[in-house]
């Protein structure tokens, strides 16, 4: 059977409304990803770090309470990372970071890869110097065994003064990938365009064959060699908080792709309306999210 395997950082996200704590929820961007995974029944392990501390017991209880395996997820001698997240008018966060500095995990291992399995990864994680080596062999090892990569940008402003460092680090992590993901505003802090089809040609092509920009409630850009296809967003109106929103939309596109039955030698042929029946279920999770104080999607979600 087809697996998700999540990888990144996790972090205790402190969620306040009119300056008020609302709640209190493990996060961190394949995290959110792979707790939907979990939570709707397909295959899923996550490879991260988090303390041994209360906070870190609290994420591996929460992984072990939502289907998701913590074989090659350990708890260190470092303090558990914590975030305050806070949440406007609109469910749109702005966020205080509170963590260590990022080590070098050393001998690491992660889940044996099979053919057309879904590796999530992505984020500053995927990209700063001390986890690189690491990263690069689980993708390496993805590679060689014929997974499906899908990378998450998700490039913030808060590290902008790093680009000239990480930038060839994401355009080699682009060049491994099968699918590259990001949002208008990504693109806008690492290139300082917003348009999808000339970031696509500018930037990712190049790198990458498949490319999916989103940018909040406008449309969703998908790129291939066989052509660029517009997809118009459902609006929400019920947003309680939108901090989970992209990473369920990538949980959405893993699961729709097993589900689907969609295999990676497919994938660059992929139609239109191909597209539309994954990205259907990727919005569904992402609006699901968006309508709670979790990061994920609720444990009764059924499509």
């Amino acid at each position: 059977m087809r697996k998700v395997i999540g990888m990144g950082e996790t972090i205790l996200d402190i969620l306040f409304k009119n300056r008020q704590p609302v709640a209190a929820v493990p996060g961190g961007s394949s995290f959110n990803a792979i707790i939907s995974t979990g939570r709707v029944g397909v295959p899923c392990h996550f490879i991260g770090s988090t303390g041994a501390d209360e906070v870190g017991q609290m994420i591996v209880d929460f992984m072990h309470a939502n289907g998701v395996s913590t074989q090659y997820f350990e708890q260190t001698e470092e303090k558990s990372a914590v975030s305050l997240a806070f949440l406007d008018e609109a469910g749109d966060a702005h966020y205080s970071f509170y963590k260590p500095s990022v080590k070098c995990p050393g001998e690491k291992s992660h889940p044996a890869f099979a053919p057309d399995d879904v590796l999530l990864f992505g984020s500053y994680y995927a990209c700063c110097q001390p986890m690189h080596p690491f990263v690069e062999a689980v993708m390496d090892e993805a590679v060689r065994s014929g997974a499906i990569l899908y990378y998450d940008l998700n490039f913030r402003r808060g590290h902008a003064h790093e680009l000239p460092v990480l930038l060839p680090v994401i355009e080699q992590n682009m060049k491994q990938s099968t699918i590259v993901r990001g949002s208008a505003d990504d693109f806008e802090v690492m290139y300082g365009m917003r348009n999808a089809e000339e970031i696509y040609r500018n930037h990712v092509s190049q790198h990458c064959q498949l490319f999916i920009c989103t940018s909040g409630a406008e449309d969703i850009t998908v790129c291939t060699p066989g052509g660029i296809y517009k997809y118009p967003v459902t609006p929400i109106h019920d947003v309680v908080s939108t901090v989970g929103a992209g990473d369920n939309f990538n949980a959405g596109m893993a699961c729709a792709m097993i589900w689907q039955g969609v295999l990676r030698e497919q994938l660059p042929a992929l139609e239109k309306d191909g597209w539309l029946r994954l990205l259907e279920t990727a919005t569904a999770f992402s609006a699901a999210a968006c309508r709670s104080t979790e990061n994920y999607v609720p444990t009764d979600f059924r499509l």
